[in-house]
């Protein structure tokens, strides 16, 4: 039976006690990398999303996560659903967290060149 480990313990300068410090500083910057370019702009991105599901009120035009166009019927404040009209008279009850993005408010007018 072989091991690398022994063999490796004595290829390492005995003087060499700075090696554990500089790794741990490695690992703190690549965390710190990590956080700036990673974590903070999902947080930021998860944040306005909550944003946009509190805003939704009846009348609005919504695009849910399947892909699925329509206009807010029915907006429950204590509730994680709203009624979704896809249709004349079809109307689905969807998770308000499915909702991608909001198309058009209720006090937004439609301009003459998304008319046609």
């Amino acid at each position: 039976m072989f091991s690398l480990v022994p063999d490796l313990y004595a290829m390492s300068s005995p003087s060499d006690k700075s090696g554990g410090m500089s790794s741990l500083i490695m690992f703190g910057l690549i965390f710190v990398i990590f956080f700036f370019f990673i974590i903070r702009p999902q947080q930021k991105k998860a944040k306005k999303h909550r944003q946009m599901l509190g805003d939704v009120q009846k009348g609005d035009q919504v695009v849910t996560a399947a892909g699925i166009f329509g206009t807010v019927n029915k907006c429950f404040d204590t509730k994680n659903y709203i009624l979704l009209e896809i249709a004349d008279k079809t109307i689905v009850k969807i998770l308000k967290n499915q909702i991608s993005e909001v198309i058009k408010s209720k006090g937004e007018k439609i301009t003459e060149t998304e008319k046609k």
